[in-house]
């Protein structure tokens, strides 16, 4: 039997050389790994649309007027038209993944519902789409040196500007990017 490092609740940090326009200059956020595959969000791709035309679109009212303008963001290539919430595990609806104590994810109309009632989780992002890996692909690219891996850090998940993501999160690790080779070292 061979042990599993499942990086569920880490970041996935695209490396410079990452030459994939779904994933260049991203952060994803890991929901699931396991030997079967893994299920993530990218967090740092707001979208050109916001919640206004979300809820318009599904006929909901917004209560919350800050939501507004509140971005939705490109989760990911996959499921590109399905609606999923990456929030505090405050809340929780029907089908929701608990990720970690703190860390969920919901792809309910009632999670959007309550979100736009002014009655959501903590903190969220609202995305369309997500990222997702078969069995083996997720731990090749790592081998190949596409994903710098850490563990997630919530102040970087909920409270940072999606601009700053990217940076924030190579800093948990330390790192400037710039200073990065693309070559893999072997010992």
């Amino acid at each position: 039997m061979t042990l599993f490092d499942s990086f569920k609740n880490h970041f996935l940090i695209s490396m410079p050389h990452l030459d994939d326009p779904h994933f260049e200059h991203t952060v994803v956020y890991l929901c699931e790994h396991t030997p079967v595959g893994a299920m993530g969000i990218i967090i740092n791709r707001p979208s050109n649309i916001e919640f206004r035309e979300l809820a318009k679109h599904l006929a909901m009212t917004i209560e919350d007027p800050k939501l507004i303008t509140e971005p939705i963001y490109t989760g990911g290539p996959v499921e590109a038209e399905r609606g999923f919430i990456l929030h505090t595990a405050d809340k929780e609806w029907g089908n929701t993944l608990k990720v970690t104590s703190q860390v969920s994810l919901s792809a309910s109309l009632k999670a959007l519902e309550d979100i736009a009632k002014g009655k959501g989780p903590n903190a969220f992002l609202v995305t369309l789409g997500c990222a997702g890996w078969d069995a083996g692909q997720l731990e090749a690219e790592i081998a190949n040196n596409d994903w710098l891996v850490c563990e997630a850090d919530l102040d970087v998940l909920f409270n940072t500007p999606s601009e700053l993501q990217f940076s924030a999160a190579t800093k948990v690790l330390g790192i400037d990017m710039t200073k990065l080779s693309p070559d893999i070292g072997h010992s």
